[in-house]
């Protein structure tokens, strides 16, 4: 059953703190409210580095998608706990080395679904790019409905960027991410990145963030994080800062508290 845009108007709820709502304000986004402001704005106050995060995370993806459609061939895009449209999306950055390239979007949001209809146009979707809501703890609905579009017979990218400390539990997010792995043909890759308990400050920010009304992230370890890629092969250089992975080597990179990665699936 399609959702109309006024019952998904009815469920933004602008009076509390909002996850794609904060991060599209710590980017420097306009579509935001006072409360996301204010939970952004007690985070940035402990954890100012938060907003270079913000940027460097969009940067690691158009990097690691440049990296896959130019150098590894992928042309399918599967982009899970996708969040609010940016400057230059996962199918934009794919459609400018290969205009051939399909990409699904996942996200369970409603305010997401609401700008994925004006960014698509009003389908909400065309024959290589379509938006799907549904949440990443159902990797089985997600893979139906994505077959629709992707061909899973044929490598393909699949793309967790920063959403997956919502869960408390490793096991369930190694759970998930391995279930849509195994999923897809040899050849595929997975391209995932998450926020480190690596500074003080960072973990401060993440009480702060409570604090405020906004959800619970979980920061891990590098050694936690590492370890959804088991069974996969790491691009060079492996788990790394999000700022140093492939970057220019002529920049210094800024550190940052988010480690990331792209693996080959053998």
């Amino acid at each position: 059953m399609t959702i109309s845009d006024s019952d998904l108007t009815a469920q933004l709820r602008p009076e509390i703190p909002h996850a794609a709502r904060i991060w599209n304000y710590w980017m420097g986004g306009v579509d935001n409210y006072p409360a996301d402001r204010a939970a952004g704005d007690a985070v940035a106050g402990v954890y100012p580095e938060i907003r270079l995060m913000a940027r460097d995370s969009r940067r690691f993806l158009t990097r690691a998608v440049r990296f896959l459609a130019a150098e590894r061939g992928i042309r399918q895009f599967l982009d899970i706990g996708t969040g609010l449209p940016a400057m230059q999306n996962t199918h934009e950055i794919a459609r400018e080395i290969a205009p051939e390239s399909r990409t699904v979007y996942v996200d369970k949001d409603p305010l997401v679904l609401v700008h994925a209809r004006a960014l698509l146009g009003a389908a909400g979707s065309d024959e290589h790019v379509t938006y799907l809501q549904a949440d990443y703890y159902e990797p089985e609905k997600i893979l139906e409905q994505a077959a629709r579009t992707l061909d899973f017979g044929k490598p393909v990218a699949v793309m967790f960027m920063g959403v997956m400390g919502y869960e408390p539990d490793l096991g369930v997010v190694r759970s998930i991410i391995d279930r849509v792995v195994a999923a897809t043909a040899s050849g595929s890759y997975l391209v995932f990145w998450d926020s480190t308990d690596t500074t003080p400050s960072v973990v401060e920010g993440a009480k702060r963030l409570v604090e405020s009304g906004g959800d619970e992230y979980h920061l891990r370890s590098q050694a936690d994080l590492a370890s959804v890629f088991t069974g996969l092969e790491l691009v060079e250089p492996g788990l790394a800062q999000i700022t140093a992975w492939h970057a220019d080597a002529d920049a210094e990179p800024e550190q940052t508290d988010a480690f990331g990665g792209v693996a080959r699936k053998p």
